[in-house]
């Protein structure tokens, strides 16, 4: 194979993460044996151990790292590339949304576009494939200038990146149940891709307007994503009566909670029943490290105490699909950040001291389907898309760092990254 842009008919000696292979396939050393990829049509047609060199055009990739396609559960276009021309910020989660909302006001459809589209591209060029996207949501009676530009994007990225688009609402708005009934059935006209969503913090605290939110939802068959317990106050209840209500209305879609920073302020015994519940139901956790790192224990002139991250370890014990993302990109409420998932998950290696990262922890960087209905679906399998990520530099012991120089395949096509020429195997 001489040309690296072609796509090859294999993948051989390929690093796949434990979590993604079958519990019988084999070790060596006490490391999964490498793995050999067959692509056919764009897609992988097998996933075998390495064995004997095929008839074809072929990549030997010597062992480099591979994961799936990323996903980047929990984002903000709308806010993204936003810093720069703001001046001081008040620390904390508060002072961004202060902010923010002063921002705004000057926002028009080309800006919006502009910045979403460079954020996408970014995420694009990273290997993820696909993206959800918070889109503030602050008027009762008028769908934001975002929301359709958001829409609009999804269509334009179509075969190339999937793009969901959550109504992130206060709560105050879902406290009459009409208006709830009325908002879940905007967003429902709006489009495929959209869910409900809400802004669940003490400061706005209502379980009443929550319980109208999941009714709505219900209603109208949408799927929720939730902005909850983002705050370090032990007495917050939004996780808790989120699980509560899934399991009372037999809530028949998919819930994904982000934040649930409270839980780490929580007593032991609070924080692990409230996990147990949540346990219980369709409920998807996403952790947010940077953010929440930069948000959580904020003031002026004093060093945080408190890392403000969500109990990830515990989570996972339980069998509660979690998952980290980027959150914000430079924007009040996150100065740093590229919309690369890798990088969140390397925040969230150090901050919640995860083990295994590229073996375990990986998989919460790789599983679109813990974020909506249907059944479980592993990536990479027989029949699915060969969208992959080869990281040319990293190990699996220090993963996941220097994994910046990458190749991104789609469809089993390059996509982004230069190939080393000497995967090139002629067979």
């Amino acid at each position: 194979m001489t040309d690296m842009d072609n796509a090859p008919d294999h993948i051989l000696r390929a690093r796949l993460p434990r979590w993604l292979l079958p519990s019988d396939w084999p070790q060596h050393g006490g490391q999964p044996a490498l793995a050999d990829l067959r692509i056919a049509q764009g897609r992988i047609a097998s996933l075998t151990p390495h064995g004997p060199a095929p008839t074809g055009p072929a990549w030997d990739l010597g062992g480099a790292l591979v994961l799936p396609g990323l996903v980047d559960a929990h984002t903000h276009l709308d806010k993204a590339f936003t810093l720069p021309r703001m001046g001081a910020v008040r620390p904390g989660l508060l002072g961004a949304i202060e902010a923010m909302m002063a921002d705004r006001q000057g926002w028009t459809v080309t800006d919006i576009r502009e910045r979403a589209s460079r954020a996408l591209q970014w995420a694009h060029d990273a290997g993820t494939v696909h993206v959800r996207t918070h889109c503030d949501w602050w008027e009762p009676d008028a769908q934001p200038l975002a929301w359709n530009v958001l829409r609009e994007l999804a269509q334009d990225w179509t075969g190339r990146l999937a793009l969901e688009r959550v109504a992130l609402i206060p709560l105050h708005l879902y406290a009459s149940r009409d208006a709830a009934m009325a908002l879940a059935r905007t967003v429902a006209a709006s489009g495929p891709g959209a869910l409900l969503g809400g802004f669940v913090h003490s400061t706005n605290w209502n379980p009443q307007a929550l319980r109208h939110l999941f009714e709505a939802a219900q209603h109208h068959g949408l799927d929720v994503d939730l902005h909850v317990d983002e705050e370090l106050h032990p007495g917050a209840q939004g996780l808790a009566t989120t699980a509560a209500l899934v399991r009372e209305l037999r809530f028949a879609g998919r819930v994904v909670c982000g934040h649930t920073c409270a839980l780490a302020a929580q007593d032991e015994a609070t924080a692990l029943a409230t996990l147990d519940a949540v346990a219980q139901g369709p409920i998807t956790l996403v952790t947010l490290p940077i953010t929440n790192l930069l948000l959580q224990d904020a003031a002026t002139g004093r060093t945080p105490r408190l890392r403000g991250l969500t109990l990830v370890k515990e989570a996972h014990a339980r069998g509660i699909p979690v998952l980290v993302a980027s959150d914000n990109v430079q924007d009040p409420f996150c100065p740093v950040g590229s919309f690369d998932p890798l990088e969140a998950l390397a925040t969230g290696v150090l901050a919640a001291q995860l083990d295994a990262p590229f073996d375990r922890w990986s998989e919460a960087l790789c599983r679109a389907d813990w974020l909506g209905r249907g059944p479980a679906a592993l990536p990479l399998q027989t029949g699915s898309a060969a969208d992959l990520v080869v990281f040319q530099q990293a190990d699996a012991w220090g993963f996941p760092s220097r994994t910046q120089p990458r190749v991104v395949l789609r469809g089993g096509r390059v996509a982004s990254g230069q190939p080393s020429s000497a995967w090139s195997l002629a067979t």
